[in-house]
């Protein structure tokens, strides 16, 4: 099946075929690349200043500030700066979620592609901005203290609610121009439907009530939202053979774990491009030109550079006590929201309709940080108030004043407290976080090693799941829940059941076993006891079920690597979960005859850092330097330990076994990789077991090879515009239609009008 692009093909822009201009996501050079996925840090600096100049252009041409996930989508999807937007691009209208004002819908993550329900023809829109839109804000930005930092689904004070549902109000700023004046309303159109306020409000705007699973998932960062956003709501745009190049040709290959991986990478290079470029400043996840700054500045009109001298005076005097006589004063405490304060200014409606109130409320929490910074000592102002960014999501960003600031404790006022929320716990003070001891447990099973469904039909069901190490232990196999539903319902609470694995083992024939097992099934759950594992099986494999309903066998395979890899001490030929992998096959795991109690230093090191560190999605652990001799015993161990600990890690390090790094601690204590802009450094030391395979020319695998020395760079397949008047050849038009069914389109697609296919290939850097 044929499937075209959303709007007319754009023009085609001007490349920098001589190392000038502004590169193009479709041009001669895409403008992503395989070392992207690795990270920013990982990416060449001629790689970087060409995605960097991209993406300024993007910043300065849309009218709002660019978020991360924005930018992403500019760039993987092919932005066209000529006015078209996504107008050329790739993106299937009919698969982007619908949402409707007022209403209670899935949570969106911004960068989302949504179609806004109207009574008529359906609005297109890009979701640039989000926020909190709580019920109980005052109109002139007054927020309750329970308000700031209050959890999603929050009832009222010290009630943070629960449930198997999640509701939080949020207003969503749509970006209804994205794709071109071909899919956009005029300005009258857009004039009648914000006057009738049924499926946009009066500002253009979507306030609706946003699900989650649960409120945990409310509080995860933007830019690992909008990568399961993209993994599974937007799946099928992500994966298309259509964009400039694909995810799966960036990563090689269609596996969920390097698709989550190698996203989270090219979300981390876009985060760090923007970051670095000179021209933009970013507040938290939102860039903005350093000339669009200055210009309201200088403005002289509503929400100029008066109007913010005026809004950071307000807030910096909001908690000044009055004078009582004898000269007592009272305590104060005042939260403000900068969204409905903004909209208190004279002069502001015309202002904040659309993407200008996306605009406003950056470029004043910018301001703000500023004045924070300039002005003041942690917070602490001449006048004796301490102010803070206490929220940093509800109304646009919540500012916290307190006086008598000195009666607490100083810390980094940009990081978001939440003190607000908290003062209203019981009156408990909040807990510290720390780094969690060896003998804490684990992340469970919605963290690390989810069940993920593959099929469910009138014929099977096929889910896969990471072996775990109880499971290895205790000779178990967890169900899906939809199959121990169907079992008890046939067979009661325990029946037995065969089970069938096919493994394919390293250098030898196929390993097929039969098993007689048992099925013990809950109300919601079920499992096998008596399963009899391999020896060659190992924490982190992972395994494929198939069941036919109405048959009491289950299937369970293997499957093998393309190529080989080394994790640790350990050589793997099968795909695993490297999460699951580096937890529990850390030394001391009881599985290769070692306990905890009989680790030599190098040992206790390793395993401490791979059970306590933090873990990336990749199956990568950081602990701090500082804090490693009491995770290691769990308590402040002795001189001669902690120098036996020191003189093991310096080992380490050399072996290149461990690596350093460099993190953030917040002002709760709690660590953060990569590190946060204005926390305090910290050291940390770093387990990365597996190095992504570079693909190189003759097949060579050593990142030290003669490949690395002659200056060459994998380039992976992509679509690339053609000049007016030009077509494909047959050539072309075969090698897509290859490249699709290699991404799993088994027809194979053809390609769109007015492009052609790059077959992969090597070139020099």
């Amino acid at each position: 099946m044929e499937q075209t692009a959303v709007g007319g093909r754009p023009d085609a822009l001007s490349t920098d075929h001589d190392g000038t201009g502004t590169p193009d996501p479709y041009g001669d050079r895409a403008l992503l690349t395989t070392a992207m996925t690795r990270g920013y840090n990982a990416v060449s600096d001629g790689d970087r200043s060409r995605l960097r100049r991209y993406l300024e252009a993007v910043a300065e041409t849309r009218s709002t500030p660019l978020h991360t996930a924005v930018a992403f989508n500019a760039v993987y999807f092919g932005y066209d700066l000529g006015g078209d937007g996504y107008g050329g691009s790739p993106l299937c209208l009919d698969d982007f979620p619908v949402i409707a004002f007022g209403s209670r819908a899935r949570a969106l993550p911004v960068g989302a592609m949504v179609c806004v329900a109207t009574g008529s023809e359906p609005l297109y829109a890009e979701i640039v901005y989000k926020e909190g839109a709580h019920r109980e804000t005052g109109a002139s930005g007054d927020v309750p203290g329970w308000v700031s930092g209050a959890p999603a689904g929050a009832e009222g004070p010290g009630r943070p609610g629960g449930g198997a549902e999640t509701r939080r109000r949020e207003l969503l700023v749509p970006d209804f121009h994205a794709f071109g004046p071909a899919l956009s309303l005029s300005p009258a159109q857009l004039h009648r439907l914000r006057m009738r306020q049924r499926w946009i409000n009066a500002d253009g705007h979507v306030v609706l009530d946003a699900c989650y699973p649960s409120a945990a998932t409310a509080l995860r960062d933007d830019l690992s939202v909008y990568a399961d956003h993209l993994l599974t709501v937007a799946r099928a745009q992500l994966l298309s053979p259509f964009v400039p190049v694909s995810l799966a040709e960036l990563v090689g290959g269609t596996r969920e774990d390097a698709l989550r991986a190698g996203l989270l990478g090219l979300l981390d290079t876009v985060s760090g491009v923007l970051k670095s470029s000179s021209s933009l400043r970013t507040w938290r996840h939102y860039a903005m030109t350093r000339a669009s700054l200055s210009t309201g500045l200088r403005d002289t009109g509503p929400l100029g550079g008066d109007d913010l001298k005026s809004l950071a005076a307000a807030i910096e005097q909001a908690a000044v006590p009055v004078r009582r006589r004898y000269g007592l004063t009272s305590a104060v405490t005042v939260y403000t929201a900068v969204g409905p304060r903004l909209r208190a200014v004279p002069g502001t409606t015309e202002l904040l309709k659309g993407v200008g109130y996306a605009t406003a409320v950056c470029r004043v929490n910018t301001a703000l940080a500023d004045v924070v910074q300039r002005d003041s000592e942690q917070g602490m102002f001449a006048n004796g108030s301490r102010i803070t960014l206490d929220d940093a999501f509800e109304g646009g960003g919540v500012w916290r004043s307190h006086h008598p600031g000195d009666d607490e404790a100083p810390g980094d006022p940009l990081v978001p407290a939440g003190r607000g929320w908290a003062a209203t716990m019981s009156g408990k003070p909040e807990p510290e976080v720390e780094l969690a001891p060896v003998d804490l447990p684990l992340a469970d099973d919605a963290v690390i090693g989810p069940v993920e469904l593959l099929r469910a039909d009138a014929e099977k069901i096929v889910w896969r799941l990471p072996l775990r190490l109880a499971h290895l232990i205790g000779g178990l196999l967890p169900l899906h829940p939809a199959v121990s539903c169907e079992l008890r319902r046939s067979y009661g609470r325990r029946t037995a059941v065969q089970l069938q694995l096919r493994h394919e083992k390293a250098g030898s024939a196929q390993y097929e076993a039969v098993q007689n097992v048992t099925a013990e099934l809950d109300d919601d759950s079920g499992r096998l006891t008596g399963v009899g594992w391999p020896g060659d099986f190992f924490p982190g494999l992972m395994l494929e079920l198939r069941w036919t309903r109405g048959d009491t066998a289950i299937h369970m395979t293997t499957t093998r690597l393309e190529q080989p890899q080394l994790v640790g001490d350990r050589v793997i030929g099968h795909c695993f979960d490297p999460c699951v992998l580096t937890r529990e096959d850390a030394p001391g795991s009881g599985r290769r005859d070692d306990t905890a109690a009989g680790l030599g230093p190098r040992q206790l090191v390793m395993r401490t850092v791979r059970r306590c560190g933090l873990l990336t999605l990749d199956g990568h652990a950081l602990l701090d330097r500082a804090a490693l001799p009491s995770a290691a015993y769990g308590r402040r161990p002795g001189r001669s330990q902690a120098a036996a600990l020191e003189s093991a890690v310096v080992q380490l390090l050399e072996e290149r076994l461990l690596e350093p790094d460099l993190g953030s601690r917040d002002a709760w204590d709690q660590p953060h990789f990569p590190a946060r802009a204005g926390e305090p450094t910290i050291h940390l030391i770093a387990y990365r077991p597996a190095r992504p395979r570079v693909i190189r020319p003759w097949g060579s695998t050593e990142p030290d090879s003669g490949t690395a020395l002659l200056g060459l760079q994998f380039v992976p397949g992509h679509l690339r515009r053609l000049l007016p008047g030009r077509s494909p050849s047959q050539t072309q038009r075969a090698a897509f239609r290859e490249h699709c069914r290699r991404l799993g389109k088994a027809d194979g697609w053809e390609l769109p009008e007015g492009y052609t296919f790059v077959t992969e290939h090597t070139r020099c850097r």
